[in-house]
């Protein structure tokens, strides 16, 4: 597979068309606009053309409105659907056609007109309820609450601490003034609730005795009536509020069935926005509109037969190297690479004019994993898991991706299970144990066990590594012959490879020549020339030792890396045969599978996830620092967008 090629699209259509035309490029998926403000500035069109208007913000708003719709029906009015179920399925077509937008849009208001009224009658209820709480302590007092006193006596509702004691409290009082009360309502365990009751012209003394006790005026103002009454007011109003609110819940519950008409009206939103998003970066004259973007050069010829049925005027050309940076990148693959997307995506795409890694990736990523997981048992779940979810759910784009990096990764586990003998760990064993099976029933044929031949796997694990490293270097090799540095291919990696084979040779005793390893001398000589050719003066002093520092701690540890394939290989195994273990403690099979089960789905989800951790750290750290050119720019085309519904062709 390859970088697939792109050409730089120039067009010039008729105003008239332009929807048309738009709506054709938007079911073709496969043109994306650029910006023409930099090539229209300082040119001879400038102050004669102007940027389109698409009303985007627009669409927005009335695309967040559907969401909000549609997740209100979600939230009082759920739809089951099974646990796996693929999205329902829609021409592409009926996304271009907005001519049920308005009576969507006006449902997703009445919705959401109806859900502020529901939470208008939450804080109305958190309101009453509070009300409640606040008169609760009250309840007993036979008094009007809008009572203030008499013509001579004032009387204030208030609470005290309960750590204060009362009777200090009216101790206190007492030597301020004869004419004053305090009238126990109610206590709990926070407050005293009291009614003071005093002469007006003495309150403000009053008031000021009582603050040093903590006194606090009861924030019951505005209310009329005792307070029972007010609390069965309260209730009431509680009652009314829970009736309209059932109400509000019914009405948007007798609205479910409009869900997958909001779905629709959503997703065709979305599809205006994106090709809006477009329309914005267009410039056009009174009759005229200019369009500038990327196309694939495949796609060429199909895409003319449109250009010409709208009788445009354009032109397509190959982008120069000074593009290349801006140029989308669009990997071509097959099902073997696809899944690697994953992988090279959540790294960096490949720079336009480098090389596609997903091929030259695949069968180490799929290698690596399958022995770090090394488990029959784990790759038949990851194989049928992949399998039941391509089959269910019918994944597209990145759900895609991920299910066939699952299934490549569940079949190599098993192959590399099967050379191993693993199958759940040693289950099979533990259970024969468990049914009075004769010794070693259970024990599955293998070409090396982990556990008994640890060395032979670690030395396996960095010969593979060496391996791995020296593909990347042979494409660098390649890549760098293409562009015509053939000197540097000789002096980096060729003095590597000759190093390399010298030390072969001097391990073998070969080649020697008076004792002297006549081969490893040159490769040697060849890496410091190669690592100090571009130096001058005094830097070349410096370059030698950076050369060898960076040559020998660099190799060492990137083939050191690899240990991590025995390490995954020896840890999963391990730990699948402890849990084996402690579960045949018991010797009952009920016992033993419990703790197999919660075991076994522990040790797998870790390996799951560590093993693609650490096969992603040897591709994209290791492998792909070879040769590898990143800094791509995803390929970002015109096309139809939707969150709810697959597209199908008519």
């Amino acid at each position: 597979m390859a970088i697939v090629k792109m050409k730089k699209l120039r067009l010039m259509a008729v105003r008239s068309s332009k929807d048309q035309l738009l709506r054709e490029l938007i079911r073709q998926g496969c043109v994306e606009f650029s910006e023409l403000e930099g090539e229209v500035q300082g040119s001879e069109f400038e102050g004669l053309v102007s940027r389109e208007s698409s009303g985007l913000m627009g669409f927005k708003s009335q695309h967040a409105a559907l969401l909000n719709a549609v997740g209100i029906l979600q939230k009082y009015a759920p739809v089951k659907k099974p646990l796996l179920s693929a999205k329902p399925q829609v021409e592409k077509d009926r996304l271009l056609d907005d001519s049920g937008l308005d009576a969507a849009m006006a449902l997703a208001e009445k919705l959401s007109g109806i859900e502020e009224r529901i939470k208008r009658i939450a804080a109305e209820e958190s309101r009453q309820r509070s009300n409640i709480e606040a008169l609760q302590p009250w309840a007993e007092l036979n008094l009007p609450l809008e009572t203030a006193g008499t013509n001579r006596c004032a009387a204030v509702l208030g609470t005290i601490s309960s750590k204060v004691e009362l009777s200090e409290v009216e101790s206190a009082l007492s030597q301020v003034t004869e004419e004053a009360e305090l009238f126990p309502v109610s206590e709990d365990k926070e407050q005293h609730y009291l009614l003071l009751v005093c002469l007006k012209e003495e309150q403000g003394a009053v008031m000021e005795c009582l603050r040093s006790f903590g006194f606090a005026v009861a924030a019951v103002s505005g209310m009329r009536g005792t307070a029972r009454e007010n609390i069965a007011l309260a209730e009431k109003t509680l009652q009314d509020l829970a009736k309209e609110k059932e109400d509000c819940v019914q009405s948007i519950v007798d609205l479910k069935e409009s869900q997958d008409e909001l779905k629709l009206a959503a997703d065709v939103v979305s599809t205006k926005i994106a090709r809006a998003e477009a329309e914005d970066k267009l410039y056009g004259m009174k009759s005229i509109v200019f369009m500038q973007g990327w196309m694939p050069a495949e796609k060429e010829t199909e895409l003319a037969d449109i250009f010409d049925k709208y009788e445009c005027a354009w032109e397509t050309e190959d982008p120069d190297p000074s593009e290349y940076p801006d140029v989308p990148v669009k990997l071509k693959n097959n099902k073997l690479t696809n899944g690697l997307n994953m992988v090279t995506e959540m790294y960096s795409l490949p720079a336009y004019d480098g090389v596609d890694p997903n091929p030259l990736m695949a069968p180490f990523f799929i290698l690596f994993y399958g022995l770090m997981m090394a488990d029959m048992g784990y790759g038949l779940v990851m194989i049928a898991a992949a399998l039941v979810a391509m089959k269910k759910i019918k994944p597209r784009e990145g759900t895609l991706t991920f299910c066939q990096l699952l299934l490549w990764g569940g079949i190599s586990t098993f192959i590399m299970g099967a050379l191993t003998g693993g199958f759940f760990g040693d289950a099979l064993v533990q259970i024969g144990g468990i049914l009075g099976m004769p010794e070693g029933w259970g024990t599955l044929p293998c070409l090396f066990n982990p556990l008994d031949d640890a060395i032979y796997v670690l030395v396996g694990s960095m010969v593979l590594g060496l391996i791995h490293l020296n593909t990347g270097m042979v494409i660098n090799v390649v890549q760098r012959v293409k562009r015509g540095d053939i000197a540097g291919a000789i002096w980096e990696e060729g003095a590597l490879w000759v190093t390399l084979v010298g030390i072969v040779l001097f391990v073998l005793k070969i080649g020697n020549v008076a004792g002297v390893p006549v081969v490893l001398v040159i490769g040697c000589v060849m890496v410091l020339f190669g690592g100090t050719r571009s130096a001058k003066g005094f830097g070349k002093l410096t370059s030698i030792f950076g050369t060898l520092y960076n040559t020998l701690t660099g190799w060492f540890g990137d083939i050191l890396s690899y240990s991590r394939i025995m390490a995954l290989m020896l840890a999963g195994s391990v730990i699948a045969q402890v849990f084996n273990t402690i579960g045949a403690i018991a010797n009952n099979l009920v016992v033993f599978f419990i703790i197999f089960l919660i075991g076994h789905a522990l040790n797998f989800a870790l390996n799951l996830l560590g093993c693609y951790v650490h096969d992603l750290r040897l591709q994209c750290l290791e492998y792909f620092g070879k040769f590898y050119k990143d800094g791509g720019r995803a390929f970002a085309p015109l096309r139809i967008k939707t969150k709810y519904y697959d597209t199908v062709e008519q």
